[in-house]
């Protein structure tokens, strides 16, 4: 017997009426992968759904629900059973050969991750360099080193704080402000990756606080952001300055973007009726452990 991840996501959206919904997106599920494997998938859906599934330009598993029912309330909910894998046994295995920081990618990897090495928010290049500079991030001369420095440098320098608005803040706001969630601290960790040469890419998905009880983590109990960084020979490491997390099995990815604003769990529209009232929207997100036995499941 092993243990499987279970997660349970709800949204719930109220209205003081019924309204026509347009159509809606939902990242809401992952792709199998060497490091994570989907076991069972449900997605539920009040007022009724036609869905159709599709990848995006990243790869992300995507659906479009359409509706033809009006309704006063509009609840997703996503229902996942998965394994997750480490990736920490390499980066800490004795045969592990670090690649030297500074570095360059090869031709061919500057092509492909172009997108992912531009800055977000390029206008506000001064102020995050000159904020990097006074935090005098580890001059760590391997890339693993480094980043996790730059990570743990964030993590001091700013104060986590849980916001339900939507958005996230760039980094220049972050900075300015001393705070973000965990939106605002992934972005600010990709654009400092990036200025110092790297390609980053954004990542939604959910913490799995339930095998880390001696451990103090935030950003659980509602969807979780991290970054990706992609190193020579080693391909995408997750960093997660929040929580100061680097390759961690706890971090269970949904979705990965260039940016945080492609990433929204879920976006639609409904029909702006005359007197309509939006009462607010409500998420809820459970992760817990549940015995697996994968040889059954064989």
């Amino acid at each position: 017997m092993t243990n499987a991840i279970r997660i349970v996501h709800t949204t719930r959206y109220r209205y003081s009426q019924p309204v026509k919904f347009g159509t809606h997106e939902l990242l809401l599920r992952p792709r199998d992968g060497h490091d994570m494997r989907v076991i069972s998938s449900a997605l539920t859906i009040r007022p009724e759904a036609r869905l159709r599934w599709h990848f995006d330009t990243f790869g992300n598993s995507v659906v479009r629900a359409d509706f033809s029912e009006a309704a006063d309330m509009l609840e997703i909910r996503s229902e996942l059973l998965l394994r997750r894998f480490s990736h920490v046994d390499f980066l800490v295995s004795p045969d592990r050969v670090g690649s030297r920081y500074p570095f360059r990618y090869a031709k061919e990897d500057q092509i492909d991750l172009a997108p992912f090495m531009r800055l977000e928010n390029p206008d506000e290049e001064a102020v995050l360099a000159g904020w990097l500079k006074r935090q005098a991030v580890s001059e760590a001369t391997e890339v693993l080193a480094f980043l996790r420095a730059l990570a743990d440098t964030i993590n001091g320098a700013v104060d986590y704080v849980r916001r339900d608005s939507s958005g996230t803040q760039t980094a220049a706001e972050t900075i300015e402000a001393g705070s973000g969630s965990c939106r605002d601290f992934a972005l600010l960790f990709m654009e400092a990756a990036r200025y110092y040469g790297f390609a980053a890419r954004f990542v939604t998905g959910y913490l799995n606080l339930a095998s880390d009880n001696d451990q103090e983590h935030v950003g659980g109990g509602a969807t979780h952001a991290w970054a990706e960084v992609f190193l020579p020979d080693e391909g995408w490491i997750e960093f997660d300055p929040t929580n100061r997390i680097v390759a961690s099995p706890n971090l269970i990815r949904v979705a990965v973007t260039r940016t945080p604003y492609q990433a929204l769990p879920v976006s639609g529209t409904y029909e702006q009726r005359a007197g309509t009232q939006f009462f607010g929207m409500e998420v809820d997100v459970e992760v817990g452990l549940e015995k697996y036995d994968a040889a059954v499941a064989v």
